[in-house]
């Protein structure tokens, strides 16, 4: 073929989809890898920017700042909650996943164990305060999904409903938990939205010990071993936008058909705000995603 023939082949090819190519929107927001995003005013929980705000999805381990919720709401009322001993059942100490590395017939004081809970993203300590709380709580009615109100779940299921109807108070029309640490249900099942994180973030950060723990990088704390005896534990947040001083909470999680997740909390000359990504498709993504959104977003307040 010669080269005359060449090019006009090229043009031929190329030049419809050449001349109807967007053109770069410079002022939008920036691409990132999450599936579905939002930004919102920290103090009022406006949603400000979004994409796919109210799709439901599965959000992994971002559930366990509900159950954290749950515990500080109840400790409003009854103070003393945070002094008592978690025990550590054979079933909490077996839960798979992300761990505070909790041993069987070991304790942990309640105030650290959201530490446990909230830093590391201990699946163990989902369990084992579902169990510690269960017996003093309301049975499940028709706010829970029927998955979580099975005989297997009979020593955690009231835990579990007081998030759901916790859920509903805090106007979370599209949140439905199933366990207390993770997602849950079956494959199809969709845990909650966007919109619904941003509202459990603004009300949860309400809460001086929620905001003390979500901004801790590393707390170390005593168990109490079966032995009777103790030993230490350190827990390490797995929120790396804590290393950069802008932010200051709030919580990951990751499962393959959740993706990586990040609920976050930044300020920047008297600008906070709060940014949920879901779906990431990395660690890295999902920390650079959010950075990316939120330094736009404060470059749009200025």
């Amino acid at each position: 073929m010669s080269l005359k023939y060449f090019v006009l082949s090229l043009v031929l090819l190329y030049g419809d989809s050449l001349s109807i190519r967007a053109e770069e929107d410079l002022d939008g927001p920036p691409v990132v890898t999450a599936a579905a995003w939002g930004i919102a005013d920290a103090e009022s929980k406006k949603l400000l920017w979004s994409h796919l705000p109210d799709e439901p999805r599965k959000a992994a381990s971002t559930t366990k700042m509900m159950c954290a919720y749950v515990i500080l709401e109840m400790a409003d009322k009854t103070p003393d909650i945070l002094d008592e001993w978690v025990s550590i059942s054979k079933l909490a100490a077996g839960t798979a996943g992300s761990t505070a590395e909790v041993e069987e017939g070991e304790q942990v004081q309640v105030r650290d164990g959201l530490y446990g809970l909230l830093l590391p993203s201990g699946n163990d300590m989902g369990n084992a305060f579902a169990e510690h709380f269960h017996p003093r709580l309301p049975p499940p009615g028709e706010e829970t999904p029927e998955g979580a109100k099975t005989p297997a779940s009979g020593t955690r299921m009231n835990f579990v409903a007081e998030m759901n109807r916790t859920a509903q108070h805090l106007g979370m029309k599209s949140t439905r938990y199933h366990i207390s640490y993770g997602d849950g249900g079956t494959a199809e099942d969709r845990t909650t939205t966007v919109r619904d994180l941003i509202a459990l973030a603004h009300a949860a950060q309400k809460h001086p010990l929620f905001r003390q723990i979500t901004a801790t990088q590393t707390h170390t704390t005593r168990v109490r071993r079966a032995d009777g005896g103790e030993r230490e534990a350190v827990w390490e947040n797995t929120n790396q936008l804590l290393k950069v001083g802008n932010y200051d909470g709030i919580k990951t999680g990751t499962t393959p058909t959740a993706g990586r997740c990040l609920v976050a909390s930044g300020s920047h000359q008297g600008h906070k705000l709060l940014v949920v990504t879901l779906g990431s498709t990395s660690d890295e993504a999902r920390f650079a995603d959010s950075r990316n959104l939120f330094r736009w977003a404060w470059g749009q307040r200025k």
